[in-house]
């Protein structure tokens, strides 16, 4: 038997089938836009994704004949939601996780419903991302999209309602809504009652690992699936990464390397803290049941390097496209080997953790009319990983310390990156052989539930390390020596913001 992970992301999806040994048998992605019409503005159509979406699974259960899929899981971006009308009919697009025009009802609702009580229900501090924020503006700005809602569905759920199935959402998938309590494992019928939005609205929280259902044989025959597949509830993207990458015990974490960055750990109970809430550092349900995690992100990730080769790397397109070969590494090998002498403050979108910042911008400093290219690169990778080493900081004076990281992402293929990265954080990286890690968490998700194996066990056997990089010593006491440095630039540049009212 074989298993398959769709992984909904936030500029493209995934669908990779493993076998009950966790190798990988076939895999199909497609990429899609999002779309910024207006400042602070970013959707996704929904109609497009999750057409998308059935093309992957299809493409990759095409290549199976000898093994067919029995069970699929979705590990699924957060916070963004699709309202659907009483006809099934898509009514809007889907507001994604940079999406930021909620931010001043993020601030005035917390207010007047309790900044702490909102933090020890859900977990999580207010913040414009979460599907909270993002449907009290949709309320408020798009009445008539509110009046004709029947339903607002995250995209597992979605995926689920448009299999044909009972629509569910994995524990981890609802705590990022902030309309979830994360200790009963329910949607908190105090918020839903402060937002004017009815339980019914919303699909069934399941834990992860629980069966949503049968995939109706017409759905399943169109996929080119057999009339026997079982549909698990996965997970939000980083937990189903976490798990995925083999991280199923404390004291480890994923270190996912995408879009955005982004550290996950796993924790044996709750940590709510004084600190945390602080900090925006959020606790909420882990992909093993029983667990719990945090996200620990930069919203300023890979997207960063991908800013820099459409402004810049124009000619490594083109030598790329000569070659056949992937622009990326042409930027990476060409960056500089060597720290460089400027800093960066990597805010190019919105920041995450730890300051959920909206309107400071980002910043490069040091530049000369000596400075290359290589250098700026360079320092602009080094801005984002010494913002992961402030949220690791953070964590570890929270006693929520992680001594192991594995990397996963398409950032993981690179290795002159991750030893960037190795450096910065002054950890060894372990690099995870199979680096769609949120793939194979809910594929190992879609096993445990038909096979009854423990989902731990299953992640020991099938989570396999190519090369652990260590953190090359000079280079890491250079980075113990800027850290303080970074520290100070923050405070430096959001005053210039705040006093010329976020420019």
């Amino acid at each position: 038997m074989s298993y398959l992970g769709l992984d909904i992301g936030t500029t493209g999806c995934k669908a990779v089938v493993f076998d009950d040994c966790g190798r990988q048998l076939s895999s199909s992605r497609r990429e899609y836009q999002v779309i910024s019409s207006l400042e602070d503005f970013a959707e996704l159509d929904s109609e497009r994704v999750i057409n998308s979406c059935f093309d992957v699974v299809r493409e990759a259960a095409d290549s199976i004949t000898d093994d067919p899929v029995c069970a699929i899981a979705i590990s699924s971006q957060g916070e963004a939601f699709t309202p659907i009308g009483s006809g099934g009919e898509v009514l809007g697009n889907a507001m994604v996780s940079s999406d930021s025009r909620a931010a001043a009802i993020a601030r005035t609702w917390t207010e007047k419903f309790g900044a702490e009580k909102l933090y020890l229900i859900t977990g999580h501090t207010a913040h414009p991302m979460f599907t909270l924020f993002k449907l009290l503006w949709l309320r408020d700005n798009r009445p008539d999209i509110w009046r004709c809602a029947n339903a607002f569905y995250c995209f597992e759920d979605l995926m689920h309602y448009k299999l044909g199935l009972e629509p569910a959402i994995s524990w981890p998938l609802a705590g990022r809504t902030m309309l979830f309590d994360v200790r009963k494992h329910e949607w908190s019928e105090e918020i839903l009652s402060a937002v004017g939005l009815e339980v019914s609205s919303l699909a069934k929280p399941l834990a992860s690992g629980e069966i949503v259902g049968k995939l109706p044989r017409r759905i399943a025959r169109n996929l080119g699936l057999s009339d026997d597949v079982t549909v698990v509830a996965g997970g939000h993207d980083q937990p189903c990464c976490a798990l995925g990458a083999g991280v199923a015990s404390t004291d480890r974490a994923v270190y996912g390397i995408g879009t955005v960055e982004c550290i996950t750990p796993a924790f044996d109970e709750p940590i709510f803290s004084d600190e945390l809430m602080s900090k925006n550092l959020c606790t909420y349900d882990f992909t093993v049941r029983g667990m719990y995690t945090t996200v620990a992100y930069s919203l300023t990730g890979g997207n960063l390097l991908q800013w820099f080769r459409d402004e810049f790397g124009q000619q490594e397109v083109q030598k790329a496209s000569i070659a056949g070969v992937d622009a990326y590494d042409i930027l990476l090998n060409e960056m500089a080997s060597e720290p460089t002498s400027l800093i960066v403050l990597p805010y190019f979108t919105p920041s995450g953790t730890p300051y959920f910042d909206t309107e400071t911008k980002g910043a490069i400093l040091g530049l000369r009319l000596t400075t290359k290219r290589s250098e700026i690169l360079r320092a602009l990778l080094e801005g984002v990983a010494l913002e992961m080493r402030l949220n690791l900081d953070i964590l570890e004076r929270s006693d929520a310390r992680v001594r192991e990281l594995t990397a996963t992402g398409g950032g993981a293929r690179n290795r002159k990156w991750i030893q960037l990265k190795a450096d910065v954080l002054n950890r060894p990286i372990g690099i995870a052989e199979v680096t769609e890690a949120g793939c194979m968490g809910a594929a190992m998700l879609a096993c445990a539930a038909v096979s009854g194996e423990d989902v731990t066990q299953i992640a020991q056997r099938w989570v396999r390390l190519t090369e652990i990089v260590e953190p090359n010593q000079q280079r890491a006491e250079h980075y113990n020596q800027v850290f303080p440095e970074y520290l100070n630039l923050y405070p430096m540049i959001s005053k210039f913001y705040r006093k010329d009212g976020g420019r």
